[in-house]
């Protein structure tokens, strides 16, 4: 066993090891019906909208979410 504890993975197994999906243990996830304030179409989200911020379907989100560089 490796005893030198200066960062990295350790050779004991004890790294970063991802898990896969998140819910992968967890059941499935509860989704709540909302309206797409774009196309107006009722839609379920894995969140409970509060009201104060829109919501938008997987169609219409492509069209507002961040674009990564």
């Amino acid at each position: 066993m490796n005893s030198d504890r200066r960062g990295g993975f350790r050779s004991d197994g004890g790294g970063f090891r991802p898990t896969g999906p998140r819910n992968m243990h967890m059941g499935p996830r509860e989704m709540h019906k909302a309206t797409c304030a774009d196309c107006h179409q009722e839609t379920e989200v894995p969140f409970k909208p509060s009201g104060d911020r829109p919501v938008y379907c997987r169609e219409c989100y492509q069209n507002h979410k961040p674009k990564r560089y």
